[in-house]
């Protein structure tokens, strides 16, 4: 398992003081977003994770020019932080593993921020799904215009609202500020330091967003066909399944169990492998073999593991705006934070074929595409599933043929494995997407009453 791009240990990031710190922040960052109730506790919260995300962002900003700085023989500037991992401060690779951290340590902040965003939109994920589809936010520290932005988070607040900072999140990408009044629909707003100047793109993506929330009008970006279309089923998971297995884990390092739906789920917690007494690459994997093993035969997907696909937690948060951030799990905020921190991982597994198979079984003819071995990263819009019906018409003594085929790519998948959805509702709504005529182009799709799952 490999926690940095650079292919840093995971031991060496686990241990490192500032992320053993960042766990004990993010427990108590969590309790308290789960205990704001208004507009003054939203303030307050805001403010508090500000800090920490500043914090994170001016420590990554300052060793990443002491690291190139060492990079050009130099050594760092005047007033650098002061490396604590205990690695040798002579080493380039000591600057650039603090670098990491940080970076590392303000993406689980912002994951805080993403909650914070969830519970405010009231879990309503086709506000995620308009607001997410710009570039990510760049590191706040030093940002220009920032004041600007916090004085209308003040001059909200000040009104008695409670408005919502972009950067502190990774999902929301469009627009600087959402402002929650006491009546009507949240507005999303431009912050500029001069309001003459401002931006006529962002302006307009702002707008393309609303249009598409509140008037079936096709998502921000330049593909016209994306809209968001409600499946009109009740949002179901099977989420209980890794609470169970999560608390397992922090006993014995290593939980299995199998999850309706031609479904493995293997979760692995640091912590509770080094008390169980599993140390060592060996004996890990062994043991994880001789648990995972037979969960893989029950589930029904152990005979060609070339064909199958999976998605994990590792090193996930704040990275895909997509993903439902693993604070607002119905999991105690203990358990959210090593999930955070990737002291606790899981992954989720099925096979592709398994799958299609199952989804021909409830009317969809569905076949698996994706080449075996490719179940791993897959390219932004591969296809991994089609669905194909071809509908023929007698016309004048000749029949005409219209095929129709409805695509699956990579996302549309992820869900149904990260968030454990329910399989009967999850197929329900392909077969509901499939039969629809009207559906066309590259729908995004949403259940209802996601708030009576998430926390």
């Amino acid at each position: 398992m490999r926690l940095f791009d650079p292919g840093f240990a995971p031991e060496e990031v686990l241990v490192h003081p500032r992320h053993q710190a960042a766990q004990q922040t993010l427990v108590a960052l969590i309790e308290d977003l789960r205990a704001c109730e208004g507009p003054a506790d939203g303030f307050d919260f805001q403010q508090e994770l500000l800090q920490r995300v500043l914090a994170a962002d001016a420590n990554r900003n300052a060793f990443s020019q002491a690291a190139k700085l060492v990079r050009k023989g130099r050594k760092p500037q005047r007033g650098a932080p002061e490396p604590e991992s205990g690695m040798d401060p002579s080493d380039l690779g000591t600057w650039i593993f603090e670098r990491e951290m940080w970076e590392r340590i303000g993406r689980q902040y912002r994951s805080i921020g993403d909650a914070m965003a969830w519970r405010a939109f009231g879990f309503d994920r086709r506000v995620i799904l308009a607001l997410c589809r710009n570039e990510p936010p760049g590191i706040m520290a030093g940002k220009e215009g920032l004041r600007a932005e916090l004085e209308r988070v003040e001059a909200a607040w000040e009104s008695g609202s409670f408005a919502i900072l972009h950067d502190l999140t990774n999902c929301l990408r469009i627009g600087d500020v959402t402002v929650f009044g006491p009546d009507g629909p949240p507005v999303t707003e431009e912050i500029k330091l001069n309001p003459k100047r401002q931006g006529p793109a962002q302006l307009r993506r702002i707008h393309e967003a609303r249009e598409a929330l509140w008037n079936g009008a096709p998502l921000p970006g330049n593909d016209p066909r994306e809209k968001l279309y409600d499946l009109a089923l009740p949002f179901k998971t099977h989420l209980d399944l890794l609470r169970e297995a999560t608390e397992r884990a922090a006993v014995e390092g290593i939980a299995t169990v199998v999850v309706p739906g031609n479904r493995a789920l293997a979760v692995v917690d640091h912590m509770g492998c080094r008390n169980a007494g599993i140390a060592d690459d060996e004996g890990f994997s062994a043991l994880y073999d001789e648990r995972y093993d037979p969960v893989l035969r029950e589930a029904g997907i152990a005979a060609r593991r070339e064909l199958n696909i999976n998605a994990n937690s590792i090193d996930g948060v704040a990275r895909d705006p997509l993903r439902a951030p693993w604070a607002i799990y119905p999991l105690h905020p203990i358990v959210c934070a090593r999930l955070i921190g990737d002291i606790a991982a899981f992954v989720v597994e099925t096979s592709g074929p398994v799958l299609a198979q199952a989804l021909q079984a409830s009317g969809v003819p569905a076949r698996w595409v994706l080449p075996p071995g490719r179940g791993g990263e897959l390219a932004r819009g591969e296809v991994v599933m089609e669905m194909t019906t071809v509908t023929r018409v007698p016309i004048g003594g000749r029949v005409l043929e219209n095929t129709r085929i409805l695509q699956m790519q990579r996302s549309g998948l992820d869900q149904y494995l990260i968030e454990l959805v329910d399989s009967v509702i999850w197929m329900a709504g392909v077969r509901h997407l499939f039969e629809n005529r009207e559906v066309s182009g590259r729908p995004w799709t949403h259940y209802r009453d996601e708030s009576q799952v998430w926390v």
